[in-house]
């Protein structure tokens, strides 16, 4: 972690993280496409067509990705 002038840190790398408000099961997809800059829905899409490509085999992945993926953590309260 870098700290920054104004006090708070930042990795000094993009970090794959499902995040806390833009999610619809686990955030895994929305992660994903905050991580490569691009629309969530995008990702939603192409996982759905990948799943029916793969007759399903590609759902296997969705877990593994959520158990995987760390949340990002919730802003400090301000007091």
């Amino acid at each position: 972690m870098t700290q920054l002038p104004h006090g708070s840190s930042e990795a000094p790398y993009k970090q794959l993280r499902r995040p806390l408000d833009d999610r619809l099961a686990a955030g895994v997809c929305s992660g994903v496409g905050r991580y490569f800059e691009i629309d969530p829905v995008l990702v939603r899409v192409a996982f759905a067509l990948l799943a029916v490509v793969t007759l399903g085999t590609a759902l296997l992945a969705y877990p593994i990705m959520w158990f995987l993926m760390p949340e990002e953590t919730a802003p400090a309260p301000w007091a």
